[in-house]
């Protein structure tokens, strides 16, 4: 598996939350806790990329 460290925009879209990528595209991630104080901001996530687009998230913290 790959390891992730990005940064981007923290959105929810339904039950969902997606990282809005700085560097192109988005990725769904897979949370053990939602992460409320930082949707619609910019986040860095940290995780192993476990499919095309999913992101098994172990960390997010302010960007």
């Amino acid at each position: 598996m790959t390891q992730v460290d990005e940064t981007g925009l923290l959105v929810r879209d339904g039950a969902a939350f997606i990282l809005q990528r700085d560097a192109g595209g988005t990725w769904v991630l897979e949370l053990r806790r939602v992460p409320v104080d930082h949707v619609q901001k910019r986040v860095r996530v940290v995780g192993t990329l476990s499919d095309a687009g999913r992101v098994t998230v172990e960390g997010v913290s302010a960007a």
